[in-house]
């Protein structure tokens, strides 16, 4: 294997058709997948072992769930990750199908099921060190927003790489071509598209919203300036701008650098009427975090103080399936 056809590979991931709700699943497995090789020279590792570092990824970084799916959501892209970089078996070594295991906890370790990175998937990451550094990059740009990446290559024991993939010359699916970072885009096409770090922000796209929130955050009104230039005052999508959220107004708010962070986290949510939500799973022991949490309930303004577009509610409504983290609340009432 080629480290273009490595990366032709991670860019055709099957992603569930789960009503536009983010599956984060399998590129979470792979990033996992990945420090492992490049800690211990291999990947191979049985179901059980890692049932819980898996899951807890994609809990943490994925969309909220009920306990009972919580704890085995591992075994999704254990069953269902793409053959061609990954070799599933049972305890006597004889290859599973998708069709000859449940997608079950139970059923995995029942089966003594055991997985690794194909072969020749191995033995380019050894043979070719860039190779593993780029397919991280890429897995990072085509399906996370900036601001989980430290968090989410710390938790996966796999290094944050300091790259850009255009500057290494390397050919591929690009991000933000058709059919890429756009999870309604249906099956990508063949992978003849340049790869680049990530989608490039529309010109102009940061100011507009900062000037159409005057400069100000929208959740906790910090409007820090040094000089005429705002300080820790930041654009942030609503839908991410990897899966295909676009760099309009009805999809922005201007946000303080740690209200930023705790959105993307899931933290913060924001309802249909425009009010600020703070997950049940938030935790804080300190009057800092507590100025976080009487954000509830506090109203979210319009830019420019004109009600927001239509299209802001699907937006809205995606954060809320694929990134905040709730027991229970959802924005499933139809939006008028």
């Amino acid at each position: 294997m080629k480290r273009g056809e490595l990366l032709t590979a991670l860019g055709r991931l099957r992603q569930a058709n789960t009503g536009g709700v983010r599956a984060p699943h399998k590129p979470l497995l792979l990033l996992w997948l990945l420090g492992r090789h490049a800690r211990l020279g291999s990947s191979l590792v049985g179901y059980a072992e890692a049932e819980e570092p898996v899951s807890r990824l994609i809990n943490d970084f994925g969309p909220a769930v009920g306990r009972a799916t919580a704890v085995q959501r591992a075994a999704m892209p254990f069953v269902h990750l793409e053959r061609s970089l990954w070799s599933l078996c049972d305890a006597a070594g004889r290859e599973l199908d998708a069709k000859d295991v449940r997608e079950s906890g139970a059923a995995l370790r029942g089966a003594g099921a055991v997985g690794r990175l194909r072969p020749e998937v191995e033995r380019l990451l050894t043979e070719d060190p860039s190779a593993g550094p780029i397919a991280v990059r890429l897995l990072l740009d085509r399906h996370f927003t900036p601001t989980l990446e430290a968090a989410i290559c710390e938790q996966a024991d796999v290094g944050l790489p300091d790259l850009d993939i255009a500057d290494l010359g390397v050919t591929g699916l690009g991000v933000g071509d058709p059919g890429v970072g756009d999870p309604d885009a249906g099956a990508a096409p063949d992978p003849v598209f340049r790869l680049v770090r990530r989608r490039v922000r529309a010109a102009g796209f940061a100011a507009d919203v900062l000037r159409a929130f005057d400069h100000a955050c929208a959740f906790c009104g910090y409007d820090g300036r040094l000089g005429r230039h705002p300080v820790g005052v930041e654009a942030a999508h609503i839908r991410w701008h990897s899966q295909g959220g676009p760099d309009v107004l009805a999809n922005a708010f201007a946000l303080c650098s740690l209200h930023h962070a705790l959105f993307d986290f899931g933290v913060l949510g924001v309802t249909e009427d425009r009010t600020v939500r703070i997950s049940p799973h938030f935790r804080t022991d300190s009057p800092a975090g507590e100025a976080v949490r009487a954000l509830h309930d506090r109203p979210v303004p319009h830019p420019h103080g004109r009600p927001a577009a239509p299209r802001a509610h699907d937006f809205l409504r995606w954060h809320d399936r694929s990134v905040f983290k709730h027991d229970g609340y959802r924005l499933d009432r139809p939006v008028n």
